[in-house]
């Protein structure tokens, strides 16, 4: 359970896990505002090759990308159904990294076979971020 003290570092373990990523997989990230769910995407994005400035996509609810492998970046923030998931479900390890925000609010649609990823804020800048690997 690694624990990080900064932005950089969450990145930075976010670009290490992507990094031995070789398939389509859904990334079903979990935690509160502000934990570093986004800053986590970034790092997906970074060890992806992708050089476009990633933004959260709270408002449009997914964001793709191009790099290595696509990366879609779905923010369930304002989901309040899981129904209202249903058009992007075709998205999940389609041909590329789907980084799912708040996926406990699509936890029906998804796959079984999945990264999840735990924040829990220990302080203003560490982090408790728990990986479970469930692809096996």
């Amino acid at each position: 359970m690694p624990t990080t003290k900064s932005p950089e570092e969450t990145m930075q373990l976010a670009e290490n896990l992507v990094r031995e990523i070789k398939s389509p997989v859904c990334i079903a990230l979990f935690g509160e505002l502000g934990a570093g769910k986004t800053v986590f995407v970034k790092g997906l994005a970074k060890g992806l090759g992708i050089k476009d400035i990633i933004k959260s996509p709270t408002f449009v609810l997914m964001r793709s990308y191009s790099g290595r492998m696509k990366l879609y970046h779905i923010d369930l923030y304002r989901i309040k159904k899981c129904e209202e998931f249903l058009p992007f479900e075709e998205t999940l390890m389609n041909d590329g990294i789907t980084a799912i925000e708040w996926a406990d609010r699509a936890a029906d649609f998804l796959p079984d076979k999945r990264v999840e990823v735990c924040f829990k804020i220990l302080s203003s800048d560490k982090r408790k971020i728990i990986i479970n690997d469930y692809r096996d």
